[in-house]
């Protein structure tokens, strides 16, 4: 008979975030050890979209076309993500190890990028006194492509290695974990880079970013340690040609499924991106609120899409199918997004707040769930989970890099065409071009909406734990 547990006990667990994403194979220990790599990939994504974007165009004079080349180029690593997760599927070493290989050279990509960084920043900014003229602009490049590789790598293979070690049950609590950490790392990596380059100086800068770059080593050290068991292969084994990446993404293809839950993946994440970069000069140009009050969004969208995260677990512990849960996401962020674009007529700044709040909200409900979907894709044929979460990974990264230049442009066409007169007197005004990307989600959600429709037909494996109906704090990321 097995032992009940004590009243007190089960209390604290029901109160422990996440304490119910624990499970045989995976220990709650070896779960908040692993997902240390999520830490460290985030704080490697706010250097490279938002720390090292501002320092290169305000503190180093750097063009910003520039810069949007440079912060664009990791983009181009992102659709070899399915090729990353499959080769972590069917590699073969001496000791067995699958997923810790990758892990480990994404994370020595990681910090090589990382530790060259600020030199190659420098140079770039016209400090350079020998070599070509185009070698700091080659070097950054170099920089920003092998730090993009590294935390791609990074991402695939660890997410990988938590759906190996993961049960049915608790897989979905494990991916709202997974996707907390990682807004973790963002967010405290950007408090304390923040503060340590308060007082700039071309020496604080190569201090902080290679100082990342250690603790990028660190934590993903600590991560790998011991997750994945030795299982040695003999050499005969070894030497067994590898299957092809093009048969393993048919069998990964068949019956439809995939592909279509790649298209919605796509879709979504387009629609919900296109506004990264507009929002905050929405508010200060059309609704003339001041930095510090459009600096709140952030706060406001980290929130919404924290409380998403929250209600996929639960929801997913009830026994929601993950696809009809993106559906609720999407609806939800085109409600959010009709909030903010009558916010401006109406001039009432709460509702672009609320707006803001409800994009985050509904991106983290469509993130979670159709990540869930990827990692519930059965396994067949020579198609692994690592494919699975790679080729999810590339269409979620693509996408949201189109996203957001997409979105940028275009403002600026449909805003020139408007100051011009070219849409008439009615339209001749600031907001057009911002309204007009906003409509545009609007319409990507509804396709994307009818993308999910056969997805909410035929489900993927049941995510539920057999407690179908329990509610407790358990299920919330914090």
């Amino acid at each position: 008979m097995s032992k009940e547990r004590h009243p007190l006990t089960q209390f604290g667990m029901n109160l422990l975030p996440f304490a119910d994403a624990a499970s045989e194979g995976l220990p709650m220990t070896r779960l908040l050890r692993l997902s240390l790599f999520q830490v460290s990939v985030g704080m490697a994504s706010v250097m490279l979209l938002g720390t090292l974007n501002r320092v290169m165009i305000v503190e180093l004079g750097v063009m910003a076309w520039l810069v949007a080349i440079m912060v664009a180029l990791p983009v181009l690593v992102a659709p070899f993500r399915a090729l990353l997760g499959f080769r972590s599927d069917t590699h073969r070493s001496a000791i067995g190890w699958r997923r810790v290989p990758f892990i480990w050279f994404g994370t020595l990509w990681q910090f090589g990028g990382l530790a060259i960084m600020p030199f190659a920043l420098i140079v770039l900014s016209g400090d350079q006194t020998l070599g070509p003229a185009w070698a700091g602009e080659a070097l950054a490049a170099l920089c920003f492509l092998m730090t993009g590789l590294g935390l791609h790598m990074t991402q695939t293979a660890g997410l990988a290695l938590a759906a190996d070690q993961a049960d049915d049950a608790t897989r979905a609590r494990v991916v709202s974990l997974l996707y907390v950490m990682f807004l973790v790392g963002m967010g405290v990596s950007a408090l304390i880079v923040g503060g340590l380059l308060a007082d700039f100086s071309k020496l604080r800068l190569i201090q902080v970013v290679q100082g990342t770059a250690v603790v990028t080593i660190v934590l993903n050290l600590l991560a790998l340690w011991k997750q994945e068991r030795m299982r040695p292969t003999t050499a005969a084994e070894r030497a067994q040609p590898r299957p092809g990446f093009a048969d393993a993404w048919r069998d990964y293809a068949a019956g439809g499924q995939a592909g279509r839950l790649l298209a919605v993946v796509a879709l979504g994440t387009l629609a919900f991106s296109m506004q990264d970069v507009l929002l905050e000069p929405y508010g200060g140009e059309i609704l003339g609120l001041s930095v510090a009050a459009t600096t709140v969004l952030t706060a406001m969208w980290a929130f919404g899409a924290l409380i998403g995260f929250g209600l996929a677990a639960r929801w997913l512990t009830a026994g929601l199918p993950p696809e009809r849960m993106a559906a609720r996401g999407v609806m939800i962020g085109i409600a959010a997004f009709s909030l903010v674009i009558f916010a401006e007529p109406m001039q009432i700044a709460a509702l672009y707040f609320a707006g803001a709040a409800g994009i985050g909200l509904g991106a983290g409900l469509f993130a979670v769930a159709t990540l869930t979907a990827a990692m519930n894709m059965p396994v067949q044929g020579l198609a692994g989970r690592g494919l699975a979460l790679g080729a999810w990974g590339a269409a979620q990264a693509t996408a949201a890099g189109l996203g957001i230049a997409l979105g940028g442009g275009l403002r600026d066409i449909v805003d020139q065409a408007a100051r011009a007169g070219a849409l008439g007197d009615v339209l001749n005004t600031p907001a057009t071009g911002y309204s007009f990307v906003y409509h545009a989600e609007i319409g990507l959600l509804f396709i994307t909406l009818i993308a999910i429709g056969p997805l909410v037909a035929r489900p993927t494996l049941s995510t539920t734990t057999g407690e179908r109906g329990r509610i407790g704090l358990a299920e919330f990321p914090s």
